[in-house]
């Protein structure tokens, strides 16, 4: 292989390493400023980010897979519920977009959307979950709920309660 080919190649990897935007599973300790009590869960929307406060410096990141566009919300409310390898009944409005799918989808079953662990919100309609379609995440691909590699949702999962605030920014 010639030098020139070589370094080219190299470049293109390079490159493609750099500009991938493929989630990978690791929270990262990262900087955090706002007005937010340690162990809340926050979600910027339009970084496709979740943050859990650790302290007024301080916060775990995670990316996440958030809401279409028209299918984004904000706001605040807490976690009702924790449940692992959980069933997924699909709402109305998915059902309406996509009328094969089945009313329930088992728990552990490659098909269910729900991954390996959900957080359901207050209210019932949306929650942080896993996801059976990790290259999701990163993205605006959900009817509104927040979308976490499986790796991470079982790590959150472990950090929080029920009952943690979570807050919904675009």
């Amino acid at each position: 292989m010639s030098l020139r080919i070589a370094v080219a190649l190299a470049a293109t990897i390079g490159a493609g390493l750099l500009f991938s935007t493929e989630a990978r599973a690791r929270p990262d300790l990262v900087g955090f400023q706002g007005n937010y009590s340690p162990g809340t869960i926050v979600v910027k929307t339009n970084e496709r980010h979740l943050y859990l406060v650790l302290d007024p410096a301080h916060a775990v990141r995670y990316p996440v897979g958030v809401g279409k566009v028209g299918k984004q919300w904000a706001g605040v409310t807490r976690i009702s519920g924790k449940y692992t390898n959980p069933a997924w009944s699909p709402p109305a409005e998915v059902k309406h977009d996509k009328p094969s799918i089945p009313d329930v989808i088992p728990g552990g079953s490659p098909h269910n959307p729900m991954g390996v662990a959900a957080m359901t919100l207050a209210g019932g309609e949306y929650a942080i979950h896993g996801t059976n379609v990790p290259n999701s995440v990163g993205g605006f691909v959900s009817y509104g709920c927040i979308r976490m590699l499986n790796a991470d949702i079982s790590d959150l999962y472990q950090r929080v309660s029920v009952g943690t605030t979570v807050v919904v920014s675009r």
